[in-house]
């Protein structure tokens, strides 16, 4: 992937749902300024697509490096 530099937008919108890829890429499929947004639009996105891998993300945009710290889902209503 090719690095690029966080805009505004990115620092209001830290929590992302990104989509696995083959060769260990990933796409951002949206991102959220809370949360519980994005807890819900994963929750949705599972019952639509139950084969596609998607997993929530912290961007720390405050770091000189911008670097995502991976947040494992821990409710019980996501399990299968």
């Amino acid at each position: 992937m090719i690095p690029k530099q966080s805009t505004y937008r990115d620092r209001l919108q830290p929590w992302c749902i990104i989509r696995h890829l083959p060769k260990c890429q990933r796409l951002t499929v949206d991102r959220f300024a809370r949360r519980p947004d994005a807890e819900s639009y994963l929750n949705a996105l599972r019952r639509l697509m139950p084969a596609v891998s998607h997993t929530i993300v912290f961007v720390n945009a405050l770091s000189a490096n911008e670097t995502s710290v991976l947040i494992p889902m821990q409710l019980s209503s996501i399990q299968r």
